[in-house]
């Protein structure tokens, strides 16, 4: 296996959580854990509540694709998804495999679910609820394509979860979650991304080289404290910048 199998592991990534500074630096650290623990995505939200309908703007950070969260909010998924209901209620961990018998959940995923996950390769996945200092309930959700997490495992990356959690209160109170404003072309070029247009295609659309989208696009991913386009779009959504 490929992915990190070491004692220092729980350590060496805590560590870093500890270190980070920034929500680039967070969003580094988590996908260092993605990798360490050989899944291939994770996501970081908020905790649904009965009224949401879209997982996109409950997301605060995430590796996942654009398509993937379409199609997850096209499918009208959040509220079917048992996993992510659960996350309302109880403060334990959930992990599933599609595959794997021992380690599907007692609930039952819904049939578009079943389909749709392992056909973006991600037929295996865990859920870490915790609570912010804040008093919001938000949700750590890794997501990958290997054999079912072992209970040593799952109580590694729920210690690593809170040191995570520990940096990210740090920075929301340090940066007051003061974000720059987007100017009007910036705000223009992400609502056409989170329509799933291309640099070259918005290019096309606003009378644009796809250079200097890139470079709209480039401004807007700085001023957000974003790493990706991904990131860029659920955190402009989430932020209500756009639709």
């Amino acid at each position: 296996m490929s992915y990190m199998i070491t004692a220092e592991r729980q350590s060496l990534l805590a560590a870093e959580f500890a270190a980070a500074r920034t929500h680039t630096a967070l969003v580094q650290a988590l996908e260092r854990t993605t990798q360490a623990f050989g899944m291939s995505h994770f996501s970081f939200i908020h905790a649904p509540t009965p009224k949401d309908v879209v997982l996109a703007p409950l997301i605060i950070h995430t590796s996942m694709s654009l398509q993937f969260l379409r199609d997850f909010d096209r499918n009208q998924m959040l509220q079917s998804c048992p996993i992510l209901a659960r996350m309302r209620d109880s403060v334990l961990p959930q992990t599933w495999h599609m595959i794997e018998k021992s380690h599907v959940p007692a609930l039952d995923f819904p049939r578009e679910l079943r389909a749709m996950l392992p056909e973006h390769q991600l037929p295996m996945g865990v859920a870490i609820p915790i609570n912010a200092t804040h008093g919001q309930r938000l949700v750590f959700w890794f997501l990958g394509n290997r054999s079912g997490l072992s209970q040593v495992e799952l109580n590694e990356l729920c210690m690593i979860m809170l040191q995570a959690l520990d940096s990210y209160n740090s920075i929301v109170r340090s940066d007051g979650a003061i974000q720059q404003a987007l100017s009007a072309r910036e705000l223009e070029i992400v609502r056409w991304t989170a329509q799933g247009k291309t640099s070259i295609e918005i290019g096309q659309i606003l009378s644009l080289s796809d250079h200097t989208v890139n470079a709209y696009m480039t401004n807007a991913i700085k001023k957000l404290d974003c790493v990706n386009r991904t990131q860029l779009v659920a955190k402009a959504i989430r932020l209500k910048l756009i639709n």
